[in-house]
């Protein structure tokens, strides 16, 4: 008899990745793509998604019994009511500051949805230019959705900046009234099964008829999941951005942090708008891997950058007017790759002490997972300026992600 599967798919901001694991959750297959289009074209979600389907093993494609996807959290999408997209869909990262009165009145000691990267702030926006008569999905929902044909459904998780409450299982009362209350979702937990691929997709796309589709969860839940984070340890995620997060006893609701319960522990977290997208602006992976070779990290550099992606930042400080300070550039290539990473770290420290003020406690070691966990020296400048323990973790997000599906009910 053949083997069952279970697969993860995982969107990040560069591209797109599966891991296909066993009945013994043990790995057997992974790949990545990048996307052909920018990150806010959803043709990109799509066109990175079908690739990743097409190169999988044809017993992998036959006996593939459950499908999780995550995504990036607070990518918000518009769509008509059949579920296709109208537009870009707003990135996590992209402040929308036109409403700030309407979701103050809308919110009640709710500061995690007063900021304009709440989904919130980007879901009035996209109504101011599409109306009412949508669909607000976020990215992973998005995508589920498409391989169901059906985009009714959100999974809890990917809605906390959109409002959804996870103690009260409800969107706000405030929401109650409004025009636009029917374009949100219908919410379900995460790691549920909410259906059967879509008959004629399946078909077009060889993969099993009876596939179920598992509701998924965001990028870095997936990263917990994958990390195997124990209640003193902390979870740093080094992709384009950076994300800190730790097992707490009860959520916190202030701006810039959210708040997840993820296999029955509650998670709180922040996520920056710096991380390794900065060091790709300037340098390929190779060049990285060659200049890093190069840096001695228990020397400083005496540069003081601020290596934001770009405009704003929402956590550890929320201002979305900050500035990147990313010079003076010296002539040096890996003095100057050496700043950047220190930059990148005193922003990890300060989300690790914004944390700790909020929680009581800091870390007793950090786990760290993402393409930057990967650099020996970046770990090394991180624990000299953190001063904490950190330990990589060589899963992906994807395979926390395959994890969900398995562990699916």
């Amino acid at each position: 008899m053949p083997d069952n599967f279970y697969g993860g798919l995982d969107f990040g901001t560069s591209g797109a990745r599966i891991s296909i694991i066993d009945f013994h959750k043990k790995l057997v297959y992974s790949n990545s793509v990048p996307y052909p289009y920018k990150f806010q074209n959803p043709n990109s979600w799509i066109h990175s998604c079908e690739k990743l389907v097409d190169s999988l093993p044809i017993e992998v494609k036959s006996n593939l019994k459950k499908l999780a996807i995550s995504g990036t959290s607070g990518t918000l999408i518009a769509s008509n009511l059949n579920g296709e997209p109208i537009g870009e869909a707003i990135p996590y990262n992209q402040a929308c500051n036109e409403n700030k009165f309407l979701i103050e009145s809308l919110t009640c000691r709710e500061d995690h949805l007063r900021t304009p990267y709440s989904s919130l702030a980007k879901a009035l926006s996209l109504i101011d230019k599409y109306g009412t008569n949508i669909l607000l999905r976020h990215q992973s929902d998005w995508i589920t959705g498409w391989f169901l044909k059906d985009w009714s459904i959100g999974e809890e998780g990917n809605n906390l900046k959109l409002g959804w409450d996870l103690k009260k299982e409800s969107w706000p009362r405030s929401y109650l009234n409004t025009s636009w209350q029917k374009c949100l979702p219908k919410i379900i937990k995460s790691g549920k099964i909410i259906g059967q691929i879509n008959f004629n997709l399946a078909k077009r796309i060889n993969l099993n008829e009876k596939l179920m589709l598992i509701s998924g969860t965001t990028d870095s839940n997936a990263s917990f999941i994958a990390s195997g984070l124990g209640k003193e340890d902390g979870l740093t995620v080094l992709g384009t951005t950076i994300v800190v997060k730790k097992i707490i006893d009860n959520p916190i609701k202030k701006q810039g942090i959210t708040n997840h319960r993820v296999n029955g522990d509650w998670i709180c977290g922040g996520a920056s708008n710096a991380g390794c997208g900065i060091l790709s602006q300037f340098f390929s992976d190779l060049e990285i891997k060659e200049l890093s070779r190069q840096i001695n990290p228990s020397k400083n550099t005496s540069l003081n950058l601020l290596p934001l992606n770009s405009k704003g930042e929402r956590f550890p400080v929320n201002n979305s007017n900050l500035e990147p300070i990313l010079g003076p550039r010296p002539v040096s290539d890996s003095l100057y790759l050496h700043a950047l990473f220190e930059g990148l770290a005193k922003i990890e420290l300060k989300g690790w002490e914004k944390l700790g003020e909020l929680t009581g406690s800091l870390p007793k070691k950090i786990i760290t997972i993402g393409g930057g966990s990967k650099n020996p020296q970046w770990r090394k400048i991180r624990e000299k300026i953190i001063n904490i323990p950190i330990v990589t973790c060589k899963k992906t997000t994807s395979f926390g992600t395959a994890l969900l599906a398995i562990n699916s009910k």
